[in-house]
């Protein structure tokens, strides 16, 4: 009785774990352009498999939309499709080495921009059946095609405007003025027809896909309003999962006078009480999602400003007064956006010790709470120059993530991105070191 009572629990065990139930997702996301990057940001396929024994989903970014008849279509024909390169099917073609691996295409992710379309085009396509079904069309023909396992609906919604650092006093009277009507400045004048609108694309998108098994999953993009675009009871038993929008709430595009943690786990006094990882997690839970569900998204690089001689003595944020974001890195060649191995670059290590202006070593700042985050900083020189500040992930703030993702109950992470991780192993040793350390604490 006991061997067969063993041999029951047993097989349960080995459904559940079948279904994917209990095990953490670990969805990793790989943008495309990393392949096209010239110098240290390149990221080929053999740089990229390293990391693929760690994840459970590959999310390849990102297509798009076509606005003229709202197909999906690769916004690289050069790069992904057989007449080019092939990078959609060498992609799917890693599962051979990896059987467990899910390669999903994601559409959108904010980098589908379209200067001849006069409007947002992601929102017209809801609006009208006929747009929906010819998305749902070509979507499933291409993923069938190159043999993805789903989409990732990284939909390109408009996002919150951006909004100040505020004092206790401040926060009252703007949640007043709100209360009474002022100050209600919507992103988008027909938000409860584009809620309903975009629960229809996806209960259509999933009724098509379910004879083939084929995965549907949302990514929100930062700063999109779930209260203004998700009707979460309606969508979610149609989703694999949802990849909540839990970092770049603060950024130097969004917040070029505001230097400030991009991706707290939970709220710091005197900010907005949504801008971080908790309160998203709270909010969607409350809406009746499943745990299991919500992914919580660990970014791969840091955010950064320059320091002026009047900003800070400090270093400790919010800080404010400045101007601009701070000078782009090698890799990512992006001004206010470096990747982890830049940022690990500049903290103190024997060959910048001694050195001065913009090569000297950055002073880093950990967070012993776990609850907000790593920064570092280096004071401008006599003459206010060379003053840098960044907000930024590194190993032991994503473990914290991954634990915090654990003891929720939640249903994985999903590191954004991989090609900003440090895949060549240039600061320890190791490759992939914020990839690696939020998988073992899951």
């Amino acid at each position: 009785m006991f061997k067969k009572s063993l041999l029951v629990v047993a097989l349960f065990c080995a459904v559940n774990l079948s279904n994917g139930q209990g095990v953490s997702k670990v969805v990793c996301q790989y943008d495309s352009k990393s392949f096209i990057r010239e110098g240290l940001g390149k990221l080929t396929v053999a740089d990229l498999e390293p990391a693929l024994s760690f994840c459970t989903h590959l999310v390849y970014g990102s297509a798009g939309i076509n606005a003229a008849d709202n197909k999906l279509q690769s916004l690289n024909v050069g790069l992904d499709l057989d007449q080019g390169k092939g990078h959609y099917r060498i992609i799917t073609q890693l599962k051979r080495k990896f059987p467990g691996l899910k390669v999903l295409l994601s559409i959108g992710g904010g980098v589908d921009n379209d200067p001849e379309a006069d409007t947002n085009k992601y929102l017209n396509l809801l609006e009208s059946s006929g747009g929906r079904m010819a998305f749902i069309n070509s979507a499933y023909s291409l993923i069938k095609t190159y043999d993805f396992d789903g989409i990732d609906l990284a939909w390109q919604l408009p996002p919150n405007k951006p909004k100040k650092i505020k004092s206790t006093i401040g926060s009252l009277w703007s949640g007043f003025k709100h209360s009474i009507g002022i100050g209600n400045n919507p992103v988008d004048e027909k938000a409860d027809e584009h809620k309903e609108e975009f629960t229809s694309l996806v209960r259509e998108i999933k009724n098509a896909f379910r004879h083939d098994n084929y995965l549907v999953s949302l990514t929100i993009l930062p700063n999109v309003n779930s209260t203004y675009f998700f009707d979460i009871p309606a969508i979610i038993n149609n989703l694999d999962y949802v990849v909540l929008p839990s970092f770049d709430f603060q950024t130097p595009a969004r917040n070029p006078k505001e230097a400030d943690y991009s991706a707290p786990l939970y709220e710091l006094n005197d900010r907005i009480k949504e801008s971080n990882i908790n309160s998203q997690v709270l909010y969607w839970l409350a809406q009746h999602a499943p745990a299991s569900k919500l992914i919580v998204g660990i970014p791969t690089y840091g955010r950064t400003w320059k320091l002026e001689e009047d900003n800070t003595q400090t270093g400790v944020p919010p800080i404010l007064g400045v101007h601009e974001p701070g000078t782009e890195g090698i890799q990512t060649k992006t001004p206010g956006l470096l990747s982890y191995p830049e940022i690990c670059a500049k903290l103190p290590n024997p060959s910048n010790n001694n050195l001065k202006g913009e090569d000297a070593p950055l002073r880093k700042v950990g967070d012993p709470t776990k609850r907000y985050g790593t920064y570092a900083y280096r004071l401008p020189d006599s003459d206010g120059n060379f003053g840098m500040w960044v907000t930024y992930e590194d190993p032991d703030t994503a473990g914290n993530k991954a634990g915090y993702v654990r003891a929720k109950g939640l249903g994985g992470i999903s590191i954004r991105d991989l090609s900003l991780d440090d895949f060549r192993g240039s600061c320890t040793g190791d490759k992939y070191p914020i990839l690696r350390a939020a998988k073992y604490r899951l």
